[in-house]
């Protein structure tokens, strides 16, 4: 497959050793894909088995956790850290309770943050972790009472300068809240393990709108270096309700773009003259999702309870937020047939290999996630910065770095991919700029 006997050796060491996670495995994958350009080149890769390294977690931990319910019942849900590599600096990454979680979804998210991290220039090694637990329709005091008990063990392997946890699907102010206060409890001392906390609690301003609001400073970029262009006027599809998919819609309205479809976990909404943005944003933040709420106010709206629908469309720019794998090839050829020539993640890994490969060989310029989806983990970086100098910024100081990363992670990104002679790569490009930093720090490091 690959033109390195090196890479062929790799990957298939991996599909043997870990062939149930197939999460795990794409991302490892599409990784790869991009080194096929760089390890010809360098042969310490191979010398010094940098990849076979780079693939295995340094460190994964799990353990149980048991809860009491309002009912008086037991429960017991499995948490998981996944350390995955601190070359650069302490582990960083979120944080998801949901049902659908498991060691693949863990391993595959901790490495490409491992690279996310790498590309905002800021000293963070790349670490995820959460829980088979759904908070969905649990009482606060449930809800506290099982992140006080996966605390209770977490606790022993994070600090300040070990491994520094955020939110994530699941997992926003309310569960920060109780794991942070927790955690404090049980060490004694305040210090900055959490980022996504509270603004009371030496949270930062812009953190909720981060991921959102950096997608689209991404794609700005994008438009301005390949189209010369901006959003204004552009038709754009936006999937997912949570934070990133709803920050997204109200930044990419306020640059003037128009949101011709939006989808949640019950379908699809699509105006082709453009949907009342604040309304769904209103619904979103009340209820956690939005169509069916949307579609009783505006009842001539085109509809559709399959959420993949979204993609059938009509658009210019594809953002697809909501989970991992919402978009394979099928999906893709729809894209390319209704006229999108963008793709920007903002959800890790939402497209899968096959369609990311239809992508680049029918001119649809795509990023991403681990470039256009890292404004969250960047803004954690600059709130790890104030707990550390006890300072707070204000909206615009943070507004203002977020966008300086953003651009400067487009360009690392860029000029990566045209030093390989892949102009339209961005992907190629995130790849190889975030694996070189992660590279020359492990070849100075050792083997450890």
């Amino acid at each position: 497959m690959y033109k390195s006997d090196y890479l062929n050796r790799v990957l298939e060491q991996t599909k043997n050793t870990y062939p149930e996670q197939k999460e795990f495995v794409q991302a490892v994958e599409e990784f790869l894909d991009s080194m096929d350009f760089l390890v010809s080149k360098d042969p310490k890769i191979e010398g010094n088995a940098i990849l076979e390294r780079l693939i295995v977690p340094e460190r994964i931990i799990q353990f149980r956790v048991p809860w009491v319910d309002d009912n008086n019942k037991i429960r017991v849900n499995t948490g998981y850290r996944v350390q995955f590599n601190s070359a650069i600096g302490p582990y960083k990454g979120g944080i998801r309770f949901d049902k659908s979680v498991n060691l693949s979804i863990l391993k595959f998210l901790a490495f490409e943050q491992t690279f996310k991290n790498s590309l905002t220039g800021l000293p963070m090694g790349g670490a995820k972790g959460g829980s088979d637990f759904d908070p969905r329709g649990k009482s606060d005091k449930e809800v506290m009472r099982f992140c006080q008990s996966f605390m209770a063990e977490l606790y022993r392997h994070i600090g300040p300068h070990t491994d520094i946890p955020a939110g994530d699907l699941g997992v926003g102010a309310r569960e920060i809240g109780y794991m942070f206060g927790y955690y404090k409890k049980l060490k004694n001392e305040w210090s900055g393990v959490f980022t996504g906390k509270g603004l009371s609690y030496g949270g930062s301003l812009y953190r909720p709108e981060a991921t959102g609001f950096g997608l689209l400073y991404f794609t700005e970029e994008m438009l301005k270096t390949y189209f010369k262009s901006d959003i204004k006027g552009k038709r754009v599809l936006i999937s997912g309700s949570g934070k990133v998919g709803s920050m997204a819609a109200l930044k990419a309205k306020e640059l003037g773009a128009i949101i011709v479809g939006m989808s949640d976990i019950n379908g699809c909404v699509v105006d082709p003259n453009g949907l009342e943005v604040e309304e769904i944003l209103n619904l979103a933040k009340a209820k956690g999702e939005f169509v069916n709420e949307y579609i009783k106010k505006y009842p001539d709206v085109k509809y559709s309870k399959v959420a993949r629908d979204l993609w059938k469309t009509p658009c210019d720019i594809a953002l697809p937020c909501a989970t991992q794998g919402e978009i394979n090839l099928d999906n893709a050829k729809e894209l390319k047939e209704g006229g999108c020539y963008l793709l920007v993640e903002g959800a890790n890994m939402p497209c899968d290999l096959e369609a990311i490969r239809f992508f680049n060989e029918n001119d649809i310029i795509f990023s991403s996630g681990k470039a256009s989806n890292a404004g969250g983990v960047a803004v954690s970086g600059l709130e790890m910065a104030q707990n550390a100098t006890f300072s707070s910024w204000s909206k615009e100081e943070v507004d203002e770095k977020l966008r300086k990363i953003m651009k400067n992670i487009f360009n690392e990104c860029y000029q990566t991919a045209c030093q390989y002679g892949q102009p339209k790569n961005l992907a190629l490009g995130a790849n190889i700029a975030g694996f070189l930093k992660v590279y020359e720090a492990m070849l100075a490091q050792g083997i450890v």
